[in-house]
């Protein structure tokens, strides 16, 4: 069924972090079953609680999912993401639906810890939650495939289940298709403590029982002690609606008790907000990453469209526009990544195209008043390709010179050298990213594209006499002054 789910499920085994396709889980006895998409967090935990190892009184403490991630080529990697709540277990499910044809099974990794008696009555599990999971184990003995039939009452998704017969019957049923031996321990438990309160001292079975049929609060209620007071009210709280709740420290009794409540909500929002809080920049980011890929320059009033279509949701314009920024980093790099390549980059474009050069001038960094070793700080770097090199032969002896901001994280600015050939087209001939347009990193870049690219005397310069241009020409020991240009 489209709308299911496949689960494989590896306990007290080994997670490898680092193979050929990123982490794995291995253990000796996976276990599979299938779940619906609207399987929640909670129904998951006591799913896993009742048929993995149901003989020992555990709970869950840490779920770990294999999340793969699409890199260039169409190959997969693998890492790892914490299923922790309702929000991510959605996260999960959208990630196998858009996936799922090259990753068929969600392949999650679960950590337990055991329980020294059976468990309070908060770990009871609800197996009226478990209705819709069909469960089976692989690798075992029979190599049958397990089901587990039996029906669900929805009339009482919500209420409480202890004493219900019918719910009783189902347990029962489970625990007879996964029998297990009884410890000696368990031979003398008394099992009607089982349904006793947590806390007897704070029972309070009265109006304020907060296993009230309606489940609303009322004033009386007692709860354990917390670390700061019970108190909210509603924003509209003095203007048409008077919902309000408060709760006291009674230190006698050393719990919190109700002391205040005036009922459910009156009011009604004028708009409903059409934003989500769980879709954040960073779903969003992986959501467009393909759109980024085919159009970097993509708008961000279309991302917010392809957000519209996707999810039925209108973000901001602030989110989409750092969903944009995200992606583009993830797909190109960030701006620390970009310069740090930037070398390794010139070094094999050097390799690739052996007479092509390069010119790298760095800084040293200071800490306090002395150098740190082995850090050093871009300052200027000038490039040239061979084949333009090699084009710039064939050229009319005339070249324009020109500069640009730089308008990154890094401030700067990139200087180019251009050239025309006989048939009116533009050939770029010299490249550099300077500090700024002044004079010394344009004599920087001129006495390098003199030494490497021109070469001959009589190739005249075309500039927008910027000062500094003209502070390095005068600089250039007559290189690019008449009559040798």
């Amino acid at each position: 069924m489209e709308d299911i789910a496949n689960i494989r499920v590896y306990y007290n085994g080994e997670i490898i972090p680092n193979t050929h396709e990123g982490v794995s889980f291995v253990c000796e006895c996976p276990f599979s079953f299938a779940i619906p998409y609207s399987t929640s967090f909670i129904e998951l935990q006591n799913g896993l609680c009742v048929n993995i190892q149901s003989h020992i009184s555990k709970r869950v403490s840490n779920i770990l999912y294999r999340n793969p991630m699409q890199v260039f080529g169409g190959l997969i990697q693998f890492q790892i993401m914490s299923i922790t709540d309702d929000a991510s277990m959605q996260q999960m499910f959208y990630i196998y639906r858009q996936i799922r044809f090259h990753v068929p099974v969600i392949e999650l990794y679960v950590e337990f810890e055991q329980q020294s008696g059976m468990g309070t009555v908060g770990d009871e599990v609800n197996v009226d939650e478990l209705g819709d999971i069909d469960w089976e184990e692989e690798n075992n003995d029979s190599e049958e495939e397990f089901e587990a039939n039996y029906e669900v009452d929805d009339e009482n998704d919500d209420g409480d289940l202890a004493g219900n017969p019918a719910v009783q019957n189902e347990a029962d049923a489970i625990v007879s298709q996964h029998p297990f031996g009884v410890p000696s321990f368990m031979r003398t438990l008394d099992l009607e403590a089982m349904h006793a309160p947590e806390f007897p001292e704070y029972a309070n079975t009265g109006e304020g029982n907060v296993a009230a049929e309606n489940g609303e609060f009322s004033v009386g209620m007692e709860f354990g002690s917390r670390e700061s007071t019970f108190y909210a009210k509603c924003k509209g709280y003095g203007a048409g609606c008077d919902c309000l709740i408060r709760a006291s420290l009674i230190r006698k009794k050393a719990c919190w008790e109700i002391r205040r409540y005036n009922g459910k909500h009156t009011c009604t929002m004028g708009t409903i907000s059409q934003d989500h809080a769980k879709l954040d920049s960073d779903t969003i980011a992986d959501a467009i990453r393909p759109l980024v890929e085919a159009d970097p320059s993509i708008k961000v009033k279309s991302v917010i469209a392809e957000v519209q279509g996707r999810f039925n949701y209108i973000v901001t314009y602030r989110k989409a526009w750092l969903a944009k920024q995200k992606a583009v980093a993830k797909v190109f790099g960030d701006w620390e990544v970009s310069y740090q390549t930037l070398p390794v980059w010139l070094k094999a474009m050097t390799v690739k195209m052996p007479r092509s050069h390069v010119q790298i001038k760095t800084l040293p960094v200071y800490r306090e008043s002395e150098e740190v070793q082995g850090v050093r700080v871009l300052h200027r770097v000038f490039w040239s390709f061979y084949p333009c090199i090699v084009a710039f032969r064939h050229c009319k002896p005339l070249v324009q010179v020109d500069g640009t901001h730089l308008y990154g994280k890094y401030k700067g600015a990139l200087l180019v050298a251009v050239a025309q050939d006989g048939n009116q087209n533009i050939v770029p001939i010299a490249f550099a990213i300077v500090e700024g347009e002044t004079a010394d990193a344009w004599e920087f870049f001129l006495t390098n594209l003199w030494r490497y690219v021109v070469t001959i005397d009589g190739v005249g310069i075309i500039s927008d006499r910027h000062t500094s241009i003209d502070a390095a020409i005068a600089r250039s020991n007559g290189a690019w002054s008449p009559p040798r240009a």
